[in-house]
């Protein structure tokens, strides 16, 4: 009988001893490898490389497998053909020699000849109704083709109908862009009178006052007394008048003067600004100095201030070995990282 618990036993057993070969395996440093391993690499690349060329090779062998059904399916198709032209040629000619209009149904079998024996106008004398003969074929074919003609007709018309409202919609199309075109075109030259009318009044007008100015200036000169800057202004349609009152510069020279004043304000105002700008890079230069020197000074504080806690350091823990040699309580050797990692999973 079957025992399932010795089975299992065994199962358990094998389990542990691979899993003892496992861990001596591994925490083993004379035998444990750290990194990567090389050889396992290779030999993946080496089995991927066959895999590929396997791969290759049978795709190869179904690409070739298929180019040979193709030309076999074509070689199947083209005798297939033949042997149907072959067939439909046999059976015609099978039926020119053996199946002779003497031969059928309608005559008599104990005379086949009488199709030869019988003269055209008895042929045409003989009662319809016989098998194979329609004697309502002829009126047939003419309703089919009055039926026809007058489904031609009704095509025409409603070709011609759908023509004529296709023709009549351009139509339409056109004459409203040539509406629109008009409309435009009026439109425009309505807005060019009324800007051409708008420039002559306004040239009217600054005409006008420029006479009555001219008028006024002589008629003050006259009389001695300045004219009023106001009474100068020109109207231009779309700009604003002037909103400088200052008097007019007296001369030419005048002008050259305050020219050249503004040119050496400028120039002493760009001379300031660059005088500002040295003066700020100065200012930075000296604190990014005055930066990186507090840092090195701090670098090399804590590079003193560490070299002191670690003499320090040194010193008290050769002072706590002399005073206590043997210390037993909180003594870790070898055996008590033995009791972790037990498991290589």
């Amino acid at each position: 009988m079957f025992n399932v618990d010795s089975v299992a036993r065994t199962a358990l057993q094998r389990r542990r001893c691979r899993e003892a070969e496992r861990q001596e395996r591994i925490f083993n440093d004379k035998m444990r490898t750290v990194g990567v391993d090389t050889e396992a690499l290779n030999m993946q690349i080496k089995e991927k490389e066959k895999q590929e060329e396997a791969a290759k090779e049978e795709q190869n062998a179904y690409d070739a497998d298929m180019l040979h059904n193709s030309k076999v399916a074509c070689l199947l198709q083209s005798r297939e053909a033949k042997e149907k032209r072959a067939m439909e040629k046999a059976i015609v000619d099978y039926r020119h020699q053996y199946q002779q209009p003497r031969c059928q149904q309608e005559y008599d079998l104990t005379d086949p000849d009488h199709c030869r024996k019988t003269d055209l106008g008895d042929a045409q004398m003989m009662p319809p109704g016989l098998l194979g003969e329609d004697p309502d074929s002829e009126s047939r074919r003419r309703r089919q083709r009055e039926q026809l003609r007058e489904w031609l007709i009704q095509q025409q018309s409603e070709l011609a109908a759908e023509r004529h409202q296709r023709k009549i919609e351009e139509q339409r199309y056109d004459q409203s862009r040539v509406d629109m075109d008009n409309k435009a075109l009026q439109l425009q030259s309505t807005e060019t009178e009324r800007r051409k009318a708008a420039t002559l009044a306004t040239k009217e007008y600054n005409l006008a006052k420029i006479e009555e100015k001219r008028h006024q200036v002589e008629e003050h000169n006259d009389e001695g007394v300045d004219v009023e800057p106001t009474l100068g202004m020109v109207g231009v349609p779309g700009l604003c008048p002037s909103s400088d009152r200052r008097a007019p510069p007296e001369s030419l020279q005048h002008i050259i003067q305050f020219q050249k004043y503004q040119i050496e304000e400028k120039k002493r105002v760009e001379l300031e600004r660059k005088r500002e700008e040295e003066q700020h890079d100065r200012v930075r230069l000296d604190s990014a100095r005055t930066a990186l020197l507090i840092e090195r000074k701090q670098a090399r504080l804590n590079k003193q201030l560490r070299r002191h806690l670690d003499s320090t350091n040194v010193k008290l823990a050769e002072i706590h070995k002399q005073q206590k040699p043997d210390i037993e309580r909180g003594c870790i050797d070898d055996s008590f990282f033995s009791k972790f990692n037990t498991c290589s999973r």
